[in-house]
């Protein structure tokens, strides 16, 4: 590089590392440091150093890492200072360490090698090219051993093998100056890829191309599981696998290897692969964990489940027919519905972090989790009929719901966001006419977790006459005990139900269900806040040892399970990751992330932009209307300041975010403008210029599956239906005396349930009065523990007041209940 060329360089495109060693001298020297150097930059009219800006350099003193010259530089730079004025300057200034700062050193390497991932077969290029005072030499090494004849600043391996593979270094000598470059990692697969005639791997420019998938597997416990998978593109890509959703510890490597597998390890594998600008999923692979059953037969031989029958002899029948019996599911589906966002009853927090949390642990278990927030009730009716659509025979169905509820009859019915006030039947899901349906599909298993009220709706009046099948497979977890309500734990922050924050510590048990929500109740009843006010209640006609945790085995139905996997995948299939290209020469990352099936999260980050651009951002806007996204929520430098607190850890930091949630509203494909901002640093004015690509990412999410269509089957319509009909049942706002009893309620002081701490108090409601008109009680109960507890759940609360509804009737035997015939009420 020539030395008028250097000097031409403007003091913003000087390397990072440069401009930080400059930075350290100037900010360390008294005499000759920035502040002298901006008094002699003040006097060349073509800068205009002012004494404001010499006041602004100083207070970066005030800052953790701030650097007042870094401060100077900048604005020098923005106003056109090349290096070579930068050089005058500090030579006027006498500092001859800053000035050396700035001399090219004796060897500069200008291009590095580059990491590169590539099919066996096609050609190998590295480069590595350096200047120096004198000629350049070089030397390339794999690992530590020289590469023959590679003394060119290109390494060509043509064409590349298997054995390729390995870290790739260049030695730079230039007289008596030595470096190394970086090290580049070159990954080969070994796989035959097609191209379109004329394309070749150099024809691909760098974008990631996935080669190879995953495989399914069928194991035994205590063998080695190995999965695999590829992609080409350059720099090389970046792998994480993935079980039941979630990411596996240190699962980085193209290929994963697990071995004593056990059973717990079964489960739906797949792997994300990324690289700085793109991000692809390979296929989701099933791995089953199949028990190995050895057995003695006469005190000194042992046959496995695999020879047992090759061995002869009755005697080997009979110790295998004695083993206990294996439980499988033909598959596991759940749907989890939280309602906080009601229209006409009051709001929610806690079942935004329940279904967020279930999400999670089902996952693990292997189930396909359809998780929804706030539905209305053709939507909560399209949901529940597209949950039955993934049902078949021996499938393990579970339904959880938080938000508001009723029971009447021994019937129970939850409550969608657009219910009336008051609410009947007709205006509400029955849960019994749910599992109805789930037993016509011959269900391994059927779980309802019902996180709320049991309080009897004053204004329904309807009996609903459901005929059940007695089958021995259901069981019932409700959040409280018949006649009661349920409680959520409000906060500043946002914690669990009183429910879930105690089941999710034993969700992932590898016990029988009810065994498990046994414990459930008994963790209840050692908590104080609630004790006596809210008691988990099983209801169970399970007779064989089904839990959660048995593994897959699709057997005659794997068409079938392949069949509704692909019609689960459709509804949570998120966009790729793009990047747009602006005419400015700007370049834009949009990348999606799903925090539940409806609710998608959008993020803009700007991966380059011209060197002559002193600032650059980029939004997203004009949105469809069916989404009703708050402006001032959109767009925001943190996730939670757009709403996003649970998904925000696994965010990438430094982008805009937004947050679109009710995406089951969406009627079209869905069409948004990316906008990007910019200023150039040779504008007089500050006046930004902007330029707008339109993006279509289609439906995504739960989006496709068309949820706010009128009901468009019969079969959970008409199960519902009640005496009351939507057109039939009133509608109308509670009149005064309702209302006075909704907000004011009845004040009762139970501090005495926590004497040692009598002035920390806690007020709120309940999830649900029934009818929507009920009373709603404040109460007052001891915080400490509170605090205590949820900060060691890691979720997010904070000093403040909590809000816990207490239940005012006391007597729960006040109403006879028409228990279902085939269930029994399970002791505590």
């Amino acid at each position: 590089m020539s030395d008028s060329l250097e000097r031409s360089t403007k003091i913003n495109s000087l390397k990072e590392s440069t401009v930080k060693k400059l930075c350290e001298v100037l900010d360390k020297s008294s005499n000759k440091g920035w502040r002298k150097l901006g008094e002699i930059v003040s006097s060349d009219r073509r800068f205009k150093v002012s004494s404001d800006d010499m006041e602004m350099c100083s207070l970066r003193v005030l800052e953790v890492e701030g650097s007042p010259s870094l401060t100077l530089l900048r604005l020098m730079g923005e106003r056109g200072c090349t290096t070579g004025h930068l050089m005058d300057y500090l030579q006027t200034l006498g500092n001859s360490d800053a000035l050396q700062c700035l001399k090219p050193p004796a060897l500069q390497i200008l291009i590095q090698p580059q990491s590169v991932a590539l099919i066996c077969g096609h050609n190998l290029r590295l480069s590595c090219h350096a200047v120096g005072k004198s000629p350049v030499q070089y030397q390339w090494f794999k690992s530590r051993e020289e590469v023959p004849n590679s003394f060119s600043p290109e390494l060509l391996i043509s064409p590349v093998q298997v054995k390729d593979a390995g870290f790739y270094i260049c030695r730079v000598n230039c007289g008596d100056a030595c470096e190394f470059s970086q090290w580049a990692q070159v990954d080969v697969l070994n796989v035959t890829m097609s191209y379109a005639p004329g394309q070749s791997y150099q024809s691909i420019d760098g974008r990631l191309k996935l080669a190879i998938h995953p495989q399914s597997q069928r194991l035994h416990v205590g063998e080695t599981l190995q999965l695999e998978c590829g992609a080409v593109g350059r720099p090389i890509p970046r792998y994480q696998w993935h079980r039941n959703g979630v990411p596996i510890p240190k699962a980085t490597k193209r290929k994963l290897m697990i071995p004593q597998l056990m059973q717990d390890h079964h489960g739906r594998y797949r792997c994300e692969i990324s690289s700085s600008t793109e991000r692809m999923w390979t296929n989701e692979v099933d791995v089953v964990i199949a028990p190995r059953i050895s057995v003695q037969i006469s005190g000194a031989m042992e046959c496995s489940e695999d020879d047992i029958y090759a061995i002869g002899g009755d005697s080997c029948e009979l110790f295998l027919n004695s083993l206990p019996e294996q439980l499988y599911a033909t598959d596991k589906v759940a749907l989890l519905i939280g309602n906080l966002s009601y229209q006409n009853h009051p709001q929610l927090k806690a079942p935004m972090v329940d279904v967020y949390d279930l999400t999670n642990l089902l996952r693990q278990l292997n189930f396909k989790v359809v998780s929804l927030l706030d539905l209305t009730e053709s939507e909560m009716r399209n949901a529940v009929d597209e949950f039955l659509l993934l049902l078949h025979k021996g499938v393990y169905g579970l339904l959880y719901y938080a938000g508001h509820g009723y029971e009447n009859y021994g019937n129970s019915f939850m409550v969608p966001v657009d219910a009336p006030n008051p609410y009947h039947s007709a205006n509400c899901l029955c849960v019994q006419s749910i599992l109805k349906l789930m037993q016509e599909k011959e269900t391994g298993l059927n779980v309802f977790l019902l996180d709320m009220c049991r309080k009897r709706n004053i204004h329904d009046e309807s009996t609903p006459n459901i005929v059940l099948r007695v089958t021995a497979n259901i069981v019932f977890g409700y959040a409280t005990c018949q006649d009661a309500e349920a409680f959520e734990l409000s906060s500043t922050g946002f914690t669990n139900g009183v429910f879930v924050r105690f089941l999710k510590k034993r969700l992932l048990d590898d016990e029988k269900i009810t065994v498990v929500l046994d414990r459930v109740a008994e963790d209840m009843g050692q908590f104080d806040a609630t004790k006596g006010k809210q008691a988990l209640e099983i209801r169970s006609s399970l007779s064989e040892r089904r839990a959660l945790t048995d593994p897959i085995l699709p057997g005659d139905s794997a068409d079938l399970v392949h069949a509704h996997s692909r019609q689960w995948a459709k509804a949570h299939e998120l966009p790729e990751s793009m990047s747009l290209n602006f005419d400015c020469g700007a370049q834009i990352k949009l990348g999606f992330a799903a925090e539940f099936s409806n609710v998608l999260v959008i993020y803009t980050h700007i991966v380059k932009k011209p060197e002559d651009m002193s600032f650059c951002q980029a939004h997203v806007t004009d949105f469809s209307l069916d989404l009703d996204v708050d402006p001032k929520e959109m767009n925001r430098e943190t996730p939670e300041e757009t709403g996003i607190y649970l998904l925000s850890s696994s965010l990438p930091q430094h982008c805009l975010y937004t947050r679109l949630s009710s995406l089951q509203k969406l009627r079209e494909e869905l069409v948004f403008t990316v906008c990007l901002q910019g200023t150039f640093a040779a504008m007089d004015d500050d006046h930004p210029i902007f330029w707008t690509k339109s993006v279509n990412i289609g439906k995504p999410l739960i989006a496709r599956l068309d949820l706010h269509r009128a009901v468009r089957r019969n079969s959970c319509l008409q199960t519902c239906m009640m005496p009351h009909s939507p057109s039939q049942s009133p509608c109308h706002s509670p009149g005064p005396e309702h209302q006075h009893h909704l907000h004011h309620g009845s004040h009762q002081d139970y501090s005495r349930l926590s004497p040692q701490h009598p002035y920390l108090h806690i007020s709120e409601h309940a999830q649900g009065a029934a009818g929507g008109c009920g009373f709603s009680c404040y109460d007052q109960l001891s915080q400490c523990d509170f605090d205590r507890t949820y900060e060691s759940d890691g979720l997010l609360s904070s000093p403040g007041k909590l809000s816990i509804p207490i239940e005012a009737t006391e007597d729960i035997n006040e109403l006879q209940a028409v228990f279902i015939s085939s269930l029994h009420l399970q002791p505590q």
